[in-house]
């Protein structure tokens, strides 16, 4: 039973309130228009709750804006969306088309920082977040009283003679509800063993970020990438004002689970709305994703913490494979990943949240 507007409704009585039930809960194709962004494929979502999010099937079947009753709930970068025209694949170039949002996708077989590995110049993050989507499907489905909405699309990163690997995905959001759900497939369709690096780069902005922040995370242990995030490495958690000149710092979190292999984070900002408080969490299981970055960096403009679950670290697959943690597909092998992306909307929901993954740290 879905939760409208403060009330528990059956799908009988949602229905014989409203025309279409689109008036509550939709999923909406568009294709951008105008500079860089021209033609690129798009899909409005909307629950009813207040929860409304834009997936890019022309970037990825990544997740570019989502908001919460108005707030936004992530950063963007200066770039704005790009056409996959525009991606730059040498050295730093990626950059130039991230356009931050709620979640951008780095591989499928290589990720982080440039690199030579074998022979092969690696730019960052790899391609598949500049590759559009194909066979995309747009729909939504009554189960009972709940209602689902969905987008699913396949991206196909190929090489003749190279890698031929496709990542398929299913976004998808019920009525009533502020939680986002992404299903992943990766198949390796090609005949030899292939490198598969895979980085959920989700992109928390202001006002979930602020000096009033905090980072909830069941951590085990917390290692600096570097001798920059060595430098407050004890203050990992907690977030400063916009600050000029900042250097990002970057962070691996070793997180509890459950005995089921289930983790999770959260970023709060209790200070929200006078008091009302504000958070977005992610839920992944880390027999999946192995690995949290945190990526902190408080610059004026550049004001962002990264959350990312990934099956590797971000010096990228060079010292993935000399540190002999290089993830491979072996021919026609699948793997799976699921994530939970969902909004805190009060103090006793980010209260929950802390019980919860301080549990896990315990446990």
């Amino acid at each position: 039973m879905a939760c409208l507007y403060g009330r528990k409704l059956t799908r009988s009585q949602i229905l014989e309130r409203v025309g279409d039930v689109s008036q509550v809960c939709r999923a909406v194709r568009a294709r951008l228009s105008g500079g860089k962004s021209d033609g690129v494929e798009a899909v409005q979502l909307s629950t009813g709750s207040g929860l409304n999010l834009m997936v890019l099937p022309g970037r990825g079947m990544d997740i570019f804006s989502a908001d919460y009753c108005g707030a936004s709930l992530c950063w963007h970068s200066p770039t704005g969306v790009t056409a996959p025209a525009y991606y730059e694949p040498e050295g730093l170039g990626w950059l130039r088309s991230f356009y931050g949002g709620l979640m951008v996708t780095c591989g499928l077989t290589y990720a982080g920082a440039p690199s030579v590995d074998q022979g092969n110049a690696l730019g960052l993050h790899g391609r598949v977040s500049n590759l559009p989507a194909e066979n995309v499907s747009v729909d939504g489905q009554w189960d009972d009283d709940e209602y689902t909405v969905w987008v699913k699309g396949s991206v196909r990163e190929s090489s003749v003679f190279g890698e031929n690997v496709v990542l398929t995905r299913r976004i998808s959001v019920r009525l009533g509800e502020s939680r986002i759900f992404v299903d992943d497939t990766v198949e390796n369709l090609g005949y030899e063993s292939v490198e598969h690096m895979i980085i959920y780069h989700i992109n928390l902005g202001y006002p979930v970020v602020s000096e009033s922040s905090r980072l909830l995370t069941p951590s085990i242990t917390v290692t600096p990438r570097d001798d920059e995030a060595r430098d407050g490495a004890e203050n990992y958690a907690a977030f400063d004002p916009p600050t000029g000149g900042y250097s990002e710092k970057v962070y691996y979190h070793d997180v509890a689970s459950s005995d089921q292999g289930g983790t999770k984070a959260a970023l709060v900002n209790r200070e929200f709305g006078n008091g009302q408080g504000l958070g977005v969490y992610i839920a992944y299981s880390r027999k999946e994703l192995p690995v949290l970055v945190e990526w902190k960096m408080m610059g004026k403009g550049h004001y962002v913490v990264g959350l990312e679950p990934a099956n590797c670290h971000v010096q990228g697959r060079r010292a993935e494979r000399e540190r002999g943690t290089l993830v491979y597909l072996e021919p026609g092998e699948r793997r799976s990943y699921h994530l939970e992306i969902g909004v805190l909307t009060s103090i006793g929901e980010i209260d929950a949240a802390e019980k919860e993954i301080d549990g896990l740290r315990r446990g």
